[in-house]
């Protein structure tokens, strides 16, 4: 661009590459490293560091958990889910998260047309399913009354 305003896939590299050097991913190998940890291939990787391409969708989930980024701002920037759309799902009312409502469904109400969007999406869901499961799990409920248990 001419006027100095970043592109997209600069934007990208600028909140990818700084948090990635904070994860450890620095020095000698630190491409080859988080290519092996996203499934990224490091030609891509080095793409990504240089500003000069944006990864596939399918491994912002993957670069979301090896940089500590949140993925909605992931998402954003690398244009698969509009400010917008991530605006109305964070304000979504906590008692409509649990309703029957599909991912399907929630992907056509957010305008997410895209395959690979949807794919990201569906994942998203998929993985925030995980985590709350696992969290569950490893911290059950205890609201008083139980002795430690030895």
């Amino acid at each position: 661009m001419t006027d100095g305003t970043p592109t997209r896939t600069q934007r990208f590299a600028a909140i990818v590459v700084p948090h990635a050097e904070r994860a450890g991913y620095t020095g000698h190998g630190a491409k080859a490293r988080f290519a092996r940890d996203t499934g990224m291939a490091e030609a891509s990787v080095s793409r990504l560091w240089q500003g000069t391409a944006l990864p596939d969708a399918r491994f912002y989930s993957a670069i979301s958990e090896a940089t500590g980024i949140d993925l909605g701002a992931l998402l954003v920037e690398g244009g698969i889910l509009s400010p917008e759309s991530l605006q109305s799902l964070s304000e979504t009312d906590r008692s409509r998260v649990r309703s029957a409502l599909t991912p399907q469904e929630a992907a056509d109400r957010l305008g997410i047309t895209d395959d690979v969007g949807r794919e990201v999406f569906f994942t998203t869901i998929n993985r925030l399913k995980r985590l709350e499961s696992d969290e569950a799990s490893d911290h059950p409920a205890d609201h008083g009354g139980t002795a430690a248990q030895s």
